[in-house]
């Protein structure tokens, strides 16, 4: 496995120009209006600024890490200026990031006119003269892009493949064995050296390659996957099949593997992972990218995964890793984009299926999102995953009745020999249940998933909560909230919780402290804010509590809480105490809200 040492060398990678434009750059299309459409620049918007408007705008695009409309404004810049370097130099990396390949390769052209040792550049230029099969082309420029560890092996594996590409098999084995570097390059050079004497014709050499790369690290996909190949053709189904079912048991269910067990099972000899220059090459920027977004390196992997995507647009993999890059960086409109690229023949389709949908939730596309959970789980009842997302969306957006519904499917779906986490499933149907006035489904449920999860603080918070907020079971309730508390101190919705129970039973001076110390922790709260605000004005300090109400007012809280929320800062609360508890019905979702 590779080594935390890796980490330390993406940060010697950083030191790439690309990383000197100010803001990490991320591609945005604004093909759906709930996508930022009106920020991106249509050509009148591009015709009516000026250099330094432009400019500008690309910059604040940038900050935005909207790369299609940075690129765009420095584009727009750069043709009324020329001669202008740091325009170009920005709009090329705008453009590399957006992965609008074929216009950065054209300012490529033009950097290099002027500066021959820009390594950006070169690399760029020489994946092109890779893809268009000018295979010596393709090794000066990339020989000249070299800077750094990872650098040194991206630009060491694509100068192989382009050498293979060339008719040069020999050459591109010997120039990879002889890069020397970090402990973690071995897993590269013998994984492409073994691709490399595959395609040449030179199997057993290329197992021998495999083995090697399998031994240091047999948990790496690739390897795993492309070793169980070579086995299918060349020992026999048997052998490639345990290959599989080892890794099946260190990462259950990858459905790459998954698939790879059911061809072998049946006798399948299954083909190279690549099958020409090209698809090694996008392979060696995937597998680098890939692990530099699980690394930290978030700029350098954006670059060397949309180089692998122009190589090979429907690379799943590279997709799927390129998408988990963006909605790393809180970005889901971008990371849409990329899962509705991944082919539908793939196996990792239906992985796709799944996050797109969770990002069009994030993006309140909900309806979208549900549609497409349908059909997943309509076309696999027993897919829990697919069926815990639909159930988690439907109760984000308050259909309770409906993720009641879907959260007895999970349940119906789980293997008889039981789930670890089976806990959760009954824990956020009682919770559905509990909003859908179906108590006591939910408090059995809440009672089974402290059966399986004892002293679950979440759980402890939700159902203590609910029976002090109903006026039962007083005394276990207070516990089971306090417990809850002694677990999560810092938690502001479960402190919020414990408040309030004091506030329902009359304790005004302790519900007091305790919402203090809650919005000390969520400060931004409008619940915790309204509640507070409650236990003020019962302990006489009439003018804070309408402080707190106003607050929780410009704090937007939920449409049915602002009526309530705004009465109470014309009239306060009535005398009896009883009837005072005007959000006495907010409950805790996840143990977040009071």
């Amino acid at each position: 496995m590779l080594s935390t040492r890796f980490n330390r060398w993406t940060i010697a990678a950083l030191s790439l120009a690309v990383l000197a434009v100010p803001g990490a750059l991320y591609a945005q299309t604004p093909d759906h209006p709930a996508d930022n459409a009106a920020q991106f620049p249509t050509k009148n918007d591009l015709k009516s600024l000026t250099t330094s408007g432009s400019y500008l705008a690309a910059r604040h695009a940038s900050v935005e890490r909207d790369a299609a409309s940075a690129a765009a404004f420095y584009r727009s810049a750069l043709r009324t200026d020329p001669k202008n370097n740091e325009l170009l130099d920005r709009a090329f990396i705008s453009s590399l990031a957006e992965g609008d390949i074929d216009e950065s390769v054209k300012l490529a052209d033009r950097i290099l006119a002027q500066d021959k040792s820009n390594r950006v550049a070169r690399l760029v230029v020489g994946v092109r003269d890779l893809k268009l099969k000018k295979y010596a082309a393709a090794q000066l420029n990339i020989n000249q892009s070299i800077r750094g560890p990872i650098t040194d092996l991206v630009a060491t594996l694509l100068a192989g493949w382009a050498s293979y590409g060339a008719g040069d098999a020999k050459a591109a084995v010997a120039n990879i064995d002889k890069l020397t570097g970090p402990e973690w390059y071995p897993l590269f050079k013998d994984l492409h050296a073994g691709m490399i004497l595959e395609l040449s014709g030179k199997e057993k050499d290329a197992g021998t390659r495999f083995e090697r790369a399998y031994k240091l690290d047999d948990s790496m996909l690739r390897i795993v996957d492309e070793y169980a190949r070579w086995s299918s053709r060349n020992k026999d189904a048997a052998a490639a099949t345990s290959l599989y079912e080892a890794f099946d048991k260190k990462l259950p269910r990858h459905p790459l593997v998954l698939e790879g067990i059911r061809e072998t099972k049946a006798g399948k000899k299954l083909p190279p992972l690549v099958d020409s220059a090209q698809a090694g090459a996008a392979e060696a920027l995937y597998g680098i990218g890939a692990t530099l977004t699980r690394r930290g390196g978030e700029d350098l992997a954006l670059v060397y995964l949309q180089l692998a995507l122009y190589l090979q647009p429907n690379h799943p993999l590279a997709l799927l890793s390129l998408a988990d890059l963006y909605e790393s960086v809180k970005k889901p409109q971008m990371a849409i984009k990329v899962y509705e690229r991944v082919p539908a023949s793939s196996p990792l389709k239906r992985n796709a299926q799944i996050q797109l949908a969770t990002d069009l939730d994030a993006a309140d596309r909900s309806d979208e999102a549900i549609k497409i959970l349908k059909e997943v789980t309509g076309e696999s009842a027993k897919d829990i995953e697919a069926i815990m997302a639909l159930g988690n969306i439907e109760r984000g957006r308050k259909k309770f009745a409906d993720c009641s519904t879907t959260y007895t499917q999970a349940i119906d779906a789980m293997p008889a020999a039981g789930d670890k986490n089976a806990w959760v499933t009954y824990y956020y149907r009682g919770i559905c249940e509990e909003r859908s006035k179906q108590w006591s489904k939910a408090e059995a449920d809440m009672r089974k998933a402290l059966e399986m999860q004892p002293e679950q603080p979440h759980v402890l918070n939700y159902l203590g909560y609910s029976w002090i907020d109903q006026g039962i079971n007083l005394d276990e309730g207070m516990k089971m909230i306090k417990r809850a508390v002694e677990q999560r101190p810092d938690d502001g919705y479960i402190v919020d919780s414990l408040g309030w129970a004091y506030y329902r039973i009359g304790n005004y001076d302790e519900a007091v402290k305790q919402l203090e110390r809650a919005i000390d922790l969520k400060p931004e709260d409008p619940t915790i804010n309204d509640h507070l605000g409650d236990a003020y004005w019962r302990v006489g300090r009439t003018l804070e509590a309408k402080f707190q109400w106003a607050h929780a007012r410009d704090l937007k809280p939920e449409a049915d809480e602002l009526p309530k929320i705004e009465a109470k800062i014309e009239n306060g609360l009535p005398e009896d105490a009883s009837s005072s508890a005007a959000s006495a019905d907010k409950k805790k979702e996840d143990g977040k809200g009071g």
